[in-house]
């Protein structure tokens, strides 16, 4: 719950965003649920329910280029503002508090906004990644315009690269102005009728498939490190975009084993935490039947599965929860390697409602298609 102070710098952002009204909730629902929040917190409480959190990614804020994260936890007074400075830049900025807090607010409003650090930094956050009752946050927004101009999103580059990239793609240059400006009206030259957050509930066994960015070696890793996967094919339920092209796949590594005498190979233990969808939250994932039919869909219907898939050994539910064993001889997981999971629990979450006329974009590709339950009839 916001204070009242709080309460008055968010309506003061709205009130930079009256001029472009071209985004609401589709109902009068409460806003989502924390972005890029770890997966045991997002879906069934968490430690809000009394539960003790099982294991899963860190905070990673959008921005992050890095796809192998060493865990590193800020000091409480810079972990906010660094987070809000990845978002916009891609990394944070060097120098005082205050001066640093102003140049983000310039950058997205083109002035500064009044109220104390904390205050000014939880409204951030919340326009950022949470937004409000009339409107989705800043990041659902992008991400779908993001994907109405190439079908897919890079929520590893900060805002401003992602406005620039869109600008030159639509208008052929880069525009002047604050970034809400500009990204309100791109979102009028592409969706004139507006964008509607729509609750909506994903089903349970929804297929996910992430690929690997970087190779992984028992020397670029150990225990415990973040590993963010792409999603290779939107998630579409319906006409719903529950989760485009090149959205975040979280994993953290869980055991490591350099090679061993007597030519024993060595091993690397790697679980799938979540995916990031529309909103932007995350939801659990794990390894089940719909994932290892998926996975099995596509090897037998692509010739060439096999070779990506090699050295990838699905344990599922029997063993590992949501994790893979990566034994070979070659001491690496080749960037490139597809990896299949499964949500977890059905979850309410933010989802985009494709209008009629861009339906095309909706088509899924690939042989297995993704954002689909397990049946046996589909494949």
């Amino acid at each position: 719950m916001m204070n009242k102070s709080t309460q008055k710098i968010a309506a003061l952002i709205a009130a930079f965003t009256m001029t472009f009204p071209v985004c609401s909730w589709a109902d009068d629902g409460a806003a989502p649920e924390p972005a890029n929040a770890p997966a045991a917190q997002t879906a069934a409480g968490g430690e809000a329910s009394g539960q003790a959190p099982a294991p899963g990614p860190a905070i990673v804020s959008t921005g992050t280029a890095n796809t192998i994260i060493k865990p590193d936890k800020a000091p409480p007074a810079f972990e906010m503002l660094e987070r809000i400075e990845t978002i916009i830049y891609g990394s944070k900025r060097e120098g005082g508090l205050l001066n640093r807090l102003n140049d983000v607010e310039r950058t997205i409003f083109g002035r500064e906004l009044p109220g104390s650090l904390t205050e000014r930094q939880t409204a951030l956050i919340d326009f950022l990644e949470r937004g409000t009752d009339t409107q989705p946050s800043v990041l659902f927004k992008l991400s779908v315009a993001e994907w109405g101009v190439s079908q897919e999103i890079h929520p590893t580059w900060p805002l401003t690269r992602r406005i620039d990239a869109m600008e030159g793609i639509l208008e052929g240059m880069n525009q002047a102005g604050p970034l809400v400006s500009r990204l309100e009206r791109l979102l009028t030259k592409l969706l004139p009728e507006g964008i509607l957050a729509t609750q909506f509930e994903l089903p349970k066994e929804t297929i996910v498939k992430g690929i690997l960015l970087n190779t992984l070696t028992v020397r670029n890793v150990k225990v415990d490190d973040i590993i963010i996967l792409a999603l290779n094919e939107q998630i579409m339920i319906g006409d719903m975009l529950v989760a485009p092209k090149g959205s975040r796949v979280f994993a953290h590594i869980t055991k490591v084993k350099p090679p061993r005498s007597f030519g024993r190979s060595s091993e690397i233990e790697m679980e799938i935490d979540g995916v990031e969808v529309l909103g932007p939250m995350v939801v659990p994932v794990n390894i089940g039947d719909a994932a290892k039919k998926a996975m099995e869909a596509d090897s037998a219907m692509i010739g060439a599965a096999g070779a990506s898939l090699a050295g990838a050994v699905l344990l599922g539910p029997v063993g590992l929860a949501g994790g893979f064993l990566i034994r070979g001889n070659d001491k690496q997981l080749k960037e490139g390697t597809l990896f299949y999971a499964q949500t977890s629990e059905a979850v309410q979450i933010s989802a985009y409602q494709v209008p009629p006329q861009i339906s095309p974009l909706t088509q899924p590709g690939g042989p297995a298609p993704q954002g689909t339950r397990s049946d046996p009839n589909l494949y």
